[in-house]
């Protein structure tokens, strides 16, 4: 730290006079400093690209991280005094709008805080989180120079007597969760909310704790009397995570894009464009086939034979066919007698048959 003031002493401040500094600070904070080098730190953004001695960046951010703590427990201790017989997540959400960002970067602009900040012109455009921080930059120069009694005099008398009605801010909801809902949307982030747990607390009152989760990815969760208040603290917690931790974010995008990639990819085969030939019966092996003719007879199927075997089937035809229409009576009757391999003559023929002919008259 000592590093850190020589330094800044040694910084041209955009002041006539150091007495212009200690002017303006009295009107912001109630008194004059005893150490400047504090509020010279804390008035300091990270833009300025300022280094000490050994080379570390010379800023207000670790300032920033003291003064976040400092103003907790301040606004925490001031809630709990203003506000007797309250239960713990009243207390807790009040303190919440009472230390929220939008609320610090509207009191460091009325309060004269964001003319004093040093910063290298371009970042101050379009950092709106400059002011706020700055402002909690300033609370941790005070607890250093003056002590936690003076932060807690310059939080009563200097922003709760004169710049905010506590009692309006803790009667005023924020609705935390359609801010979400609303960023969720313009990003096309999907986001649900997980109940984590539900149990009651030592009166029997039930309690609920809800978590946010973005694409699948977990946010932060919040634990109240109703789940409404929870899904509320769990929304404002998730999005000052968004705000202050690039890492979350860039992981919520990542996982998006890992959706959205795979929602574009084919899920299953595209559909072929050819007519379906499942009315033709395949071919199948020989100890297969008997089977699947019995199931799909082929009453068109044609059979290709040879010379020899289309000639054994047209003899075996005209049997059948001379068996299926002889008379079964005839069968005893049957005689073998006239059939010989001897040659026989014409005029045995003829007189054969002229004795067959006679006979049967």
């Amino acid at each position: 730290m000592l590093n850190n003031i020589n330094i800044i002493d040694k910084i041209r401040l955009p002041f006539r006079k150091e007495k212009e500094l200690y002017s303006s600070l009295y009107r912001i904070i109630g008194f004059y400093p005893r150490n400047i080098s504090y509020y010279k730190l804390a008035l300091m953004h990270k833009s300025i690209m300022r280094r000490n001695s050994k080379g570390k960046p010379v800023n207000n951010e670790r300032l920033e991280f003291l003064g976040d703590a400092i103003l907790d427990a301040i606004v925490g201790h001031i809630v709990y005094d203003h506000f007797p017989g309250k239960r713990e997540g009243f207390l807790t959400n009040t303190r919440s709008k009472l230390v929220q960002r939008d609320t610090l970067n509207k009191l460091a602009q009325e309060m004269g805080i964001n003319r004093l900040i040093l910063s290298n012109g371009r970042s101050s455009s379009h950092n709106s989180y400059m002011g706020g921080n700055a402002f909690e930059a300033l609370v941790g120069a005070i607890y250093l120079d003056r002590g936690y009694d003076a932060c807690m005099r310059f939080m009563n008398k200097r922003i709760l007597a004169q710049m905010i009605n506590i009692d309006k801010v803790a009667y005023k909801e924020v609705n935390f969760k359609s801010k979400l809902i609303e960023w969720s949307q313009k990003n096309r982030v999907r986001m649900e909310f997980k109940m984590l747990d539900q149990k009651k607390d030592k009166n029997g009152s039930p309690m609920f704790q809800y978590m946010v989760c973005l694409e699948g990815v977990d946010g932060c969760s919040g634990t109240g009397y109703s789940k409404k208040e929870s899904q509320q603290l769990a929304s404002k917690l998730t999005l000052e995570r968004l705000k202050k931790a690039p890492q979350f974010i860039d992981e919520v995008f990542a996982s998006k894009a890992d959706r959205t990639k795979m929602e574009e990819e084919p899920v299953e085969n595209v559909p072929e464009t050819d007519a379906a030939n499942d009315f033709i019966i395949s071919r199948l092996p020989a100890d297969e086939r008997s089977s699947e003719e019995e199931k799909h007879e082929n009453v068109f199927k044609e059979e290709v034979f040879t010379e020899q075997e289309s000639a054994a089937t047209d003899r075996n035809e005209a049997i059948d066919e001379e068996t299926e229409t002889a008379d079964p009576s005839d069968e005893d009757e049957f005689d073998l007698s006239d059939i010989s391999a001897k040659e026989k003559s014409r005029e045995e023929i003829i007189a054969a048959a002229e004795a067959a002919a006679f006979s049967d008259k």
